[in-house]
């Protein structure tokens, strides 16, 4: 999420540097160039299918074979974030990325809420339409809220999770969020920060936009990216109202009282870290390894900020596939 003010139990933590990756974290997007990515974002966009559900027309890329694996992505961004680690994991799971509610690509229905509650009920629903009921789960940002949130009430759903710098119930929202609460609230957010960064690339990717923020790599995101991510967002006065919408409902924190509950969640699970995050708390991923008892590892990304998923998808597929070796469940690797 979007989230920077303009004003008891051992763990397997790994460092950067100590698990013999250094080629994968020298070559953020291993090496994506714009005319890639640009030819990447037609094919996404050809690829997109649609589900209708009560909640509205969710939009999603459904690619690969044999188990469930459903990427839920950031704030403001949409499922294309997952495309480099659908690329990598397709050949060993079917890999479901759906668009937010508000967001991407999804057609909201009338009066719909967009909180992270809905949309943890919207995922349900949509993973009932497609007759999936056990998935491996992947998330980053306000999506490792809503998976949380599925977790908690769904636990069955869940073969595997694997989380990256998101909400925690004791950093969420973060004091960081308050600006774009305060712009959402009087309704300016999209025209304020959106609407510029799509009309100029090179300020969407300075220190005070999207990319200084949440990337670490001074070249993402990608022209195409950012109008995957920023274009359906202020399309329409409907759209940038949704937007705000969205910005809105992660004011009260959507998992108050959740820790509790998921101390009995044993879902096997795997936490992955950016550590130059300026929005969420490097106090975080011990946290939830405290918190969550199917914790299998945490690793600690000292370079990476917010969105690293998306400039890192080797390393998403490495961290998913060791996962779920040492879950033991679904298809072999």
């Amino acid at each position: 999420m979007l989230r920077r003010t303009f004003l008891g139990k051992s763990v397997a933590v790994v460092s950067a540097t100590a698990v013999g990756w250094g080629s994968i974290m020298a070559s953020p997007l291993s090496g994506r160039s714009e005319r890639a990515d640009r030819s990447f974002s037609r094919q996404y966009s050809a690829q997109r299918r649609f589900a209708q559900v009560r909640f509205g027309r969710v939009a999603y890329i459904d690619r690969g074979n044999g188990p469930a694996c459903l990427f839920l992505h950031g704030f403001p961004l949409s499922s294309f974030q997952w495309r480099g680690a659908i690329e990598r994991l397709s050949p060993f799971r079917r890999c479901i990325a759906p668009d937010f509610l508000a967001l991407g690509n999804t057609e909201v229905a009338e009066g719909q809420d967009v909180g992270p509650s809905a949309q943890a009920k919207m995922i349900i629903a949509f993973l009932d339409h497609l007759s999936i009921h056990e998935v491996d789960l992947i998330a980053n940002d306000s999506g490792g809220a809503v998976a949380q949130l599925i977790v908690a009430s769904h636990p069955d759903r869940v073969r595997s999770l694997l989380l990256t710098n998101c909400d925690v119930e004791t950093d969420s929202p973060p004091p960081a969020l308050k600006p774009v609460i305060e712009m959402a609230r009087a309704g300016t957010f999209p025209d304020q920060w959106l609407v510029p960064w799509l009309a100029n690339k090179e300020l969407a990717r300075s220190a005070t936009g999207l990319g200084g923020l949440c990337y670490c790599d001074p070249a993402h995101p990608t022209d195409a990216a950012i109008e995957q991510y920023l274009g359906p967002l202020v399309s329409s006065p409907a759209r940038k109202a949704l937007t705000n919408a969205y910005a809105l409902g992660l004011e009260v924190n959507p998992l108050a009282g959740i820790e509790a509950i998921l101390r009995h969640r044993r879902v096997p699970t795997r936490i992955v870290w950016g550590m130059a995050d300026t929005i969420f708390s490097r106090e975080s991923p011990a946290y939830l390894a405290g918190v969550l008892p199917g914790t299998v590892g945490v690793t600690r990304i000292p370079e990476a900020k917010l969105f690293f998923p998306e400039e890192y998808p080797d390393r998403i597929a490495a961290e998913a596939r060791m996962l779920w070796a040492a879950g033991g469940r679904g298809r072999s690797l």
